[in-house]
């Protein structure tokens, strides 16, 4: 059976707080024109929270800054599945949010590039022993 690849509203992240704690907390790393931040914690249950940012100083039209959310949380949706079962092994916790810090809107291939390579960093960062 295919497993199902979606972006659902229980993985989506909206807390403010939680985001606030992102952000004060929370690790960081880069991988441009990316900007990663993630809070990792061991838990009882698996939990794997998304969300995405573009800054409107860099694109003024909100069209630009939406259609780029929409080509990260895509290519997000369709390679979650390798992190998802990392974090099932380890029954943890992972909250996610990018930011992407370039100055022109992307094609979808280098958008979807540069997600595969911030996920195998989030996976060697998890799994420091692969």
């Amino acid at each position: 059976m295919t497993e199902k690849l979606t972006l659902g509203k229980n993985e989506r992240l909206k807390s403010r707080k939680l985001i606030e704690q992102l952000f004060s907390v929370g690790n960081k790393f880069g991988v441009a024109p990316l900007r990663i931040f993630y809070l990792y914690k061991e838990e009882k249950k698996m939990m794997l929270q998304f969300g995405v940012g573009v800054s409107s100083r860099n694109f003024k039209k909100s069209v630009d800054r939406n259609r780029i959310k929409r080509m990260m949380r895509e290519a997000y949706r369709l390679q979650k599945p390798t992190l998802q079962n990392q974090l099932k092994e380890k029954c943890s916790e992972l909250n996610l949010f990018v930011i992407y810090t370039g100055k022109e809107v992307p094609a979808y291939t280098e958008v979807h590039s540069k997600m595969k390579k911030v996920l195998d960093k989030l996976y060697s960062i998890i799994n420091p022993s692969v």
